[in-house]
């Protein structure tokens, strides 16, 4: 419905003669002009990020086998198609290259950019040594070249994206490795099955976790053996080259950087009225380097200046990397002396050849959560707060949408352009995770962050929750405070306070067994808080429940 509201011409993405049709008029479209092609590119990109979408959230009940494979070799398609497109612009670009002459060096050199791209491009038209590095200021990324290459016939490109195409042929191709073995793991797995599994005796620890506000109620947490979800017939593939990125571990944050040298198309030549230029059918040429009879040899290396985004947030240094094209892989050798500047928002390093690059972090450095806070604002409205190492996110819950309200990192406000704007848990999602603010756990995220295991026998598990009725606006008292205790099986009053100097499992005089929290809360809350926990919107409810489960706060905190 919104698409066809939106009359914008764009192919319906889910229905394959539609999305072969839109591709083939646009390969077969001849126009190269870079503004044009940026103008597309947007609307691919929203195509592209439509089949993302419905890949992820259309439950699998709902989606068959064939129109999975079909959504994903669609986006495949559009992402190889746009890149081309992209080489054929920059081909042109180099073709005009007295469009863009700098009257100092008489070099080309121009900088083109959208939301979503950032073309910078430098054109050895002079072939002088000293004019070897430049930097090009609208957007403060430079290099500094070889001397073989300062006098050669050689441009560099240097192609920024704000998304990420790259990194998902990782997944592709760690995918068609488990296919491939599968058959052959089918036996062992079964053979593991019938083995009797040790139990492990893990000692009980208590864990404070924050408090939980819903509903009209405050519940705070003290968690003892937190469970976390069995991995069962896991076969993990151990990652024995250190110089191969973990893509469980590190997430580029910043987009991808392609830093490529180029061969110098034949320039356009003004002959009396005429402009005339040689026409190759080749396309757009890498430019070797190091050569290839010198590989043996050891070259110059090339410098490289980037300036970070600044809507995006590094917690910590990054971690620079370079796409191995073979290898389907991420790694971090063939780059060294990498110096970044956190106030200028750059780095430097140096590489022994032109690759694509990417800025990396700990997808896990934001956890184990110091704190977490969920409280209700209004009749189907709450506020999550989650309290990490570096940051404190609040995200804003009404009705069946949620909105980021702010990041603060070192008592700053930060991430201003994507705050205020209401929209889907899982776009919410997406939004944070690519301005490097990560609160939501993966599947691995157990292997790399420090989590009590869950154990098959001799399990205690205890919520202590801290209980008030909360119908108003104001602030709680402590003296309307109570705490309770829950094992899963049934749940008691304690007597001791939130200020109790130790904790102690003795029940208050003449306290009543209830089976469950709702029961337990149902017994001593007013008919006007139940009258609301009822009336709470199932569409509100499920925004909630799943920024819960997203966040996993009772196992990462």
């Amino acid at each position: 419905w919104e698409r066809y509201l939106s009359c914008d011409g764009s192919p319906d993405p889910t229905v394959l003669q539609e999305i072969n049709t839109f591709m083939s008029l646009w390969r077969e479209d001849r126009n190269e002009d870079i503004q044009l092609v940026m103008e597309k590119g947007e609307q691919v990109l929203n195509l592209i990020e439509k089949l993302q979408f419905l890949l992820l959230d259309t439950p699998p009940n709902e989606i068959t086998e064939k129109e999975t494979v079909q959504y994903q070799e669609s986006i495949l398609e559009l992402q190889n198609l746009l890149h081309q497109k992209y080489n054929g612009a920059t081909e042109h670009l180099l073709k005009v290259t007295n469009m863009y002459e700098d009257s100092e060096t008489g070099n080309m050199q121009a900088v083109i950019k959208d939301k979503n791209v950032t073309f910078c491009i430098w054109a050895n038209l002079k072939k002088k040594v000293r004019f070897k590095n430049h930097v090009f200021c609208d957007v403060e990324h430079g290099f500094d070249l070889p001397k073989s290459l300062a006098v050669s016939n050689v441009a560099v490109r240097i192609l920024h994206t704000q998304y990420d195409h790259v990194s998902p042929l990782w997944l592709h191709a760690s995918s068609f490795k488990e296919n491939s073995s599968s058959i052959a793991g089918i036996n062992e797995a079964e053979e593991k099955t019938e083995k009797k599994s040790e139990i492990l005796d893990v000692p009980s620890q208590g864990i404070w976790l924050g408090g939980l506000t819903l509903f009209g109620y405050c519940l705070s947490f003290l968690v003892q053996d937190p469970l976390m979800q069995e991995k069962t017939n896991e076969k993990e593939e151990a990652i024995t080259d250190d110089n191969v990125v973990d893509l469980q571990q590190f997430v580029p944050v910043g987009g991808v950087y392609h830093i490529d040298a180029l061969q110098l198309p034949p320039q356009v030549k003004q002959i009396k009225d005429w402009n005339m230029v040689e026409l190759l059918d080749v396309g757009l040429e890498a430019y070797p380097y190091p050569p290839e009879e010198a590989e043996e040899a050891a070259h110059p290396p090339i410098h490289i200046t980037l300036r970070l985004s600044d809507h995006v947030m590094y917690f910590e240094d990054p971690v620079i990397a370079r796409w191995d094209p073979a290898g389907q892989q991420w790694r971090t050798d063939g780059i060294s002396n990498v110096r970044y500047k956190n106030q200028e928002k750059s780095i430097t390093f140096e590489t022994d050849a032109f690759y694509t690059i990417a800025l990396l972090q700990d997808a896990h450095c934001n956890m184990l959560y110091r704190a977490w806070e969920l409280r209700p604002t209004g009749v189907d409205e709450a506020l999550l707060r989650v309290t990490t190492v570096f940051a404190t996110v609040q995200i804003q819950i009404k009705g069946h949408q949620c909105m980021l309200s702010s990041v603060v990192v070192e008592e700053k406000h930060v991430l201003s352009h994507v705050t205020g704007k209401w929209a889907s848990p899982l776009d919410l999602r997406a939004v944070l995770k690519k301005a490097g603010v990560n609160i939501f756990p993966g599947e691995y995220s157990y292997k790399y962050v420090s989590v009590n295991k869950k154990v098959r026998a001799g399990v205690h598990l205890f919520f202590l929750q801290q209980v008030s009725e909360h119908l108003k606006a104001d602030s709680v008292e402590d003296k309307d405070w109570s705490l309770y205790m829950f094992n899963g099986q049934k749940a008691q009053k304690l007597k001791i306070t939130e200020t109790s100097e130790a904790f102690s499992e003795e029940l208050e005089e003449d306290t009543e067994f209830h089976s469950t929290l709702y029961h337990m809360l149902k017994d001593f809350a007013s008919k006007e808080a139940i009258d609301k926990v009822e009336a709470a919107s199932f569409l509100f409810i499920d925004v909630v429940y799943q920024l819960l489960l997203a966040t996993r706060v009772l196992t990462y905190s």
